[in-house]
């Protein structure tokens, strides 16, 4: 399973009156690297995958550790942990090489915005994002 990564700045104003990046940031720093892996990243040139726009269902976080501000930017990896007929889910883990500031998840529903609602994925983008996929945990 691939993961894409994203090096994500940090900006002065994300900080918060304790001197560590503001928790609303952190889902900034999420759709960041979710438009990057989602739409720079979508197969072939000129292709419509994920050009016709999506919405947020559902975001999960679990905020591990602080994240003081500094000029080395943080990379949030992001991978595939569910793909249904017209949904997604997307994981992330914000963090450097030896440690975790965030875990988290989000559900993305593509959408049609001339018809005005939630599409189906398409094949196409299936097969972008199957690239992604982490596999299931064998049972124990």
């Amino acid at each position: 399973m691939a993961r894409h990564l994203y090096s994500c700045p940090l900006r002065w104003s994300d900080m918060d009156a304790f001197g560590h990046v503001n928790n609303v940031v952190f889902l900034r720093y999420l759709e960041e690297a979710r438009i990057d892996f989602m739409f720079r990243l979508a197969p072939g040139d000129g292709s419509p995958s994920f050009s016709g726009g999506s919405v947020v269902a559902r975001h999960e976080i679990d905020y591990v550790r602080p994240l003081v501000h500094r000029h080395e930017p943080v990379t949030v990896e992001s991978w595939v942990t569910k793909i249904g007929a017209a949904s997604l889910t997307i994981a992330y883990e914000i963090k450097d090489p030896d440690q975790v500031y965030v875990r988290a998840s989000t559900v993305v529903v593509p959408y049609d915005l001339a018809a005005e609602r939630p599409r189906r994925i398409s094949a196409e983008e299936k097969l972008f994002l199957q690239q992604y996929l982490a596999e299931e945990p064998a049972a124990a």
